[in-house]
């Protein structure tokens, strides 16, 4: 009967719902930070090595503030990257507890 329901599932009444109106609504405040995190780190090296000195400047030895800069990017994607995959899989259980909801709503 479960499967069955499941078939049958009327996403017009879950998109009305509070709880998955809650949950979309957490979901884009999430992806749209990460976005702004993410663009911005990245068009930040272009603007600060062509318009400015300050990544230039050497760090250690003859290696530049610019290389340290790159490799903190590569960490920091690596992190979101991380960050995203645990935060989706919330989202996920949530999203499970919303259907569930919505089973015994319709029973």
């Amino acid at each position: 009967m479960a499967g069955n329901l499941r078939d049958n599932i009327n996403y017009d009444k879950i998109a009305e719902m509070e709880s998955f109106k809650q949950l979309t609504k957490k979901k884009n405040s999430f992806l749209w930070t990460l976005t702004v995190i993410f663009l911005s780190a990245y068009l930040l090296l272009p603007i600060l090595t062509s318009f400015t000195e300050i990544l230039h400047q050497k760090a250690v030895g003859e290696i530049t503030w610019v290389w340290f800069y790159s490799a903190g990017l590569f960490i920091m994607t690596w992190g979101l990257a991380h960050l995203y995959v645990a935060k989706a899989n919330s989202f996920d259980k949530e999203a499970k507890a919303i259907i569930e909801e919505y089973e015994r709503g319709v029973r």
